[in-house]
């Protein structure tokens, strides 16, 4: 899972929430003008490219999972920005066990600290949830399993079917079922790289579900249909990419969001994005 993709209508605003807020990190190569930018975490990412429409953001429909460590740098960060972002969907709430957060244009994110449950990740994007139709999530275990050939399950979790996906070491796609009207599609997207390239391209092309022939590491598909009835299950547009494209596995630069200029301390500008090896 490399990275989730939403365009934003204020890169300013974006940079406050997601650089000084979040804590991440601005990639310093790519994408550093003032119409797109790129955010590591880890070794994921954050595309936000300027929105179509003006004043409009895209909004994921469900949520991303992120490990930050530092909980309480995390709460006084999202405090200090709180007052910049006044008059936005800007939110967060603390809980148990995650802190809440809801960005400018209300794209919902949970930030867990480093733990057992996500295994080595220091930090990173371990999941993204999204929410789909009550009776939806079988058949979309089906289509990854068949057309995609990546390991998918069913489970319940909080009296709802999910749909649990392998997405990487680490990271899923969760599809969690819902009686809750879903807001209509407006474009966001993922992007994922398989090992397996051409073996889905040409079973999502036998059923038309190729939306984009991109170039020879590339191609994008939209729709996740029951493959027994061919009846349409869910629309989240895939990039899917080859691990011959130029740019898998391309090493991120993640800061230590510590550091400041008054407690400066050299060698520590960097951040892990795994846990050291237990000894």
């Amino acid at each position: 899972l490399e990275h989730v993709n939403v365009r934003v209508p204020d890169q300013r605003l974006a940079t406050i929430f997601y650089i000084s807020g979040l804590g991440l990190t601005r990639d310093p190569y790519l994408m550093t003008g003032v119409t797109n930018m790129w955010v590591n975490v880890g070794r994921s990412q954050f595309h936000l490219p300027a929105s179509r429409d003006e004043g409009k953001g895209e909004v994921l429909r469900g949520h991303t999972g992120l490990v930050i460590p530092g909980r309480a740098a995390l709460l006084a960060r999202l405090e200090e920005v709180k007052p910049m972002l006044a008059g936005t969907r800007f939110a967060y709430q603390a809980h148990n066990d995650h802190v809440a957060v809801t960005c400018p244009w209300g794209n919902a994110i949970r930030v867990f600290e480093p733990g057992p449950r996500f295994g080595a990740m220091a930090l990173g994007m371990p999941y993204v949830e999204l929410n789909v139709p009550r009776g939806a999530a079988a058949g979309i275990v089906r289509f990854y399993q068949q057309l995609i050939e990546c390991p998918a399950r069913l489970s319940e979790d909080g009296g709802a079917a999910c749909a649990r996906v392998s997405v990487g070491p680490g990271q899923e796609l969760i599809y969690r079922e819902t009686d809750a009207v879903l807001p209509d599609y407006d474009g966001h997207h993922i992007a994922v790289y398989l090992a397996d390239f051409s073996g889905p391209y040409k079973r999502l092309l036998e059923k038309g579900l190729v939306s984009e022939e991109s170039d020879q590491h590339q191609y994008r598909f939209k729709d996740i249909v029951d493959l027994e009835s061919g009846k349409h299950l869910f629309t989240i547009e895939h990039e899917v990419r080859s691990m011959r494209h130029p740019m898998y596995a391309r090493p991120l630069v993640n800061r230590n969001s510590a550091q400041t200029n008054r407690s400066y301390a050299p060698g520590h500008e960097e951040a892990a994005f795994a846990l050291p090896a237990s000894s």
